[in-house]
């Protein structure tokens, strides 16, 4: 009889642990790591504003926390200055660490986009993490 409570106990601890285990490990493997980001603007031939009526420049981006797998967008206004048209295109550089590009993309909706003298036009900027980020400042 006492073999028969014993072996009951131990499989009711043996089940808690397991239940336990099972729990730890799925928190483990759906922990999310959030990530600050900012990053400056320096344009060339063209303002960056974040109004439409291309008053108030914009010289720095900050979207916040960003989740794995999430996507951050910010909207801002191009104008071009000069008096010749300008095709317009964004080069993300000088990331910190310089392995983030391993999980982050920054994109817009106007690559390529010729921009005519004195006009101004609307720019969607996207960053997107990977599902699983890869950023380290030791790698």
């Amino acid at each position: 009889m006492k073999f028969q409570k014993l072996y009951k106990l131990g499989t009711i601890a043996l089940v808690i642990a397991t239940v336990a285990l099972i729990a730890t490990t799925a928190a483990v493997l759906t922990s999310n790591q959030i990530v600050p980001l900012n990053g400056t603007i320096n344009a060339i031939n063209v303002g960056v504003y974040s109004d439409s009526g291309c008053t108030q420049t914009v010289t720095a981006l900050n979207v916040g926390t960003l989740d794995p797998g999430g996507t951050a967008t910010q909207t801002v206004y191009i104008k071009n200055a000069g008096n010749i048209p300008e095709t317009l295109t964004m080069a993300a550089s000088s990331w910190n660490p310089s392995n983030a590009t391993l999980s982050l993309t920054l994109t817009w909706n106007r690559q390529n986009t010729v921009l005519p003298a004195g006009q101004s036009i609307q720019a969607i900027l996207t960053l997107t993490a990977a599902s699983k980020l890869w950023i380290n400042d030791n790698i």
